[in-house]
């Protein structure tokens, strides 16, 4: 058991309890990948396995889970809408590296500073943040261009203690994913042209964002080259703009 295991898997059994939810494919040579890294006593195998769904409202459920001894864990798990829905993306970035745990979680907006959009989406969730934020303080620095890409209730932080992720970091995960399920429960499609353009911009906006940025990228290089790095986030990971592009030639 490894220490974002249950996250995982409370967020598969929630989803499937909560949605109809359908397998989302998964490019080959993505769904599993490993490396032998570092010599001797310090060898350690790093296995990356990769999770995919989709529901009637969600264009894509993915999870990125990494596995590399106690001082290599991550998980990174990214909820994205349907470009007919205004839906924030549901994102989780739990990483665990030999010099501790960075933990970011959030309901990433598609239009932040819209006082509308926060009222209806991040309003609703800043009860949570506070709950959870007396035990997981604010992490410190954080890029300013990476601002626009995250809510108010944006939870970011270095816990020092394994057992803060195990407990507080759960607790914080499940609330999240459970408010995020209830937003989309409520969800109506978006039929205003203008509307759908600005949310695909959006979406557009984040994932460009995100995979230019990845900061997996580096570690995923290391572990398993360049081609197969860059493939991953922009065939798997971030993959919208691929899709977009297939279906304008269909």
């Amino acid at each position: 058991m490894t220490l974002y295991q249950p996250f995982l898997d409370y967020a598969i059994a929630l989803l499937q309890e909560r949605l109809d939810l359908q397998p989302y494919p998964i490019p080959e040579g993505f769904e599993a990948k490993s490396a032998i890294v570092g010599k001797g006593k310090h060898q350690d195998e790093v296995l990356t396995t990769s999770y995919g769904y989709q529901a009637t409202k969600l264009r894509q459920i993915r999870a990125a889970h990494v596995q590399g001894g106690n001082s290599l864990q991550v998980l990174n798990f990214v909820i994205f809408p349907h470009l007919n829905y205004d839906l924030p993306f549901f994102g989780a970035d739990l990483v665990t590296l030999p010099g501790g745990h960075l933990i970011a979680l959030d309901m990433q907006p598609l239009f932040r500073d819209d006082p509308s959009y926060q009222a209806k989406y991040t309003q609703p969730i800043l009860p949570i943040f506070e709950t959870y934020q007396q035990h997981l303080p604010w992490g410190g620095d954080f890029p300013e261009e990476a601002r626009p890409f995250f809510s108010p209730a944006f939870l970011w932080t270095r816990p020092q203690q394994t057992e803060v992720v195990e407990t507080h970091v759960f607790a914080a995960f499940q609330a999240y994913l459970q408010a995020y399920l209830n937003f989309v429960d409520q969800a109506e499609p978006v039929t205003n042209s203008s509307s759908l353009r600005a949310i695909e911009q959006a979406q557009l906006r984040y994932l460009r964002y995100r995979a230019e940025k990845d900061p997996a990228r580096g570690m995923f290089t290391r572990f398993y080259g360049s081609q197969w790095t860059e493939e991953y986030i922009h065939g798997f990971l971030f993959d919208l703009e691929r899709k977009l592009a297939m279906a304008a030639t269909e």
